[in-house]
């Protein structure tokens, strides 16, 4: 399996995430409230320092507010279609 960190999908999740937070209205602060955590760690996961799996892309799509299911279509849509596992 090749490295998934800033890769294409990696990318679109973390624009995706990115446009669901400001699509809620919120900030960084705002959002790190809601899931009882530092700014800090919502700048990392957005900035992509930081990987989430799927139970935090849950957690992450309930406090915006958002469908996982569009958050993921998104990365499924950039994700390279020759990427090998």
């Amino acid at each position: 399996m090749t490295k998934t960190i800033h890769s294409e999908g990696h990318d679109a999740l973390c624009a995706e995430l990115v446009r669901a937070r400001r699509a809620a209205g919120l900030t960084q602060s705002d959002l790190a409230a809601r899931l009882k955590c530092h700014q800090s760690m919502v700048a990392r996961i957005e900035s992509g320092q930081r990987r989430i799996d799927v139970v935090e892309l849950i957690v992450l799509a309930r406090a915006l507010q958002a469908d996982p299911a569009e958050i993921m279509s998104c990365v499924d849509a950039a994700t390279y279609a020759g990427h090998r596992l």
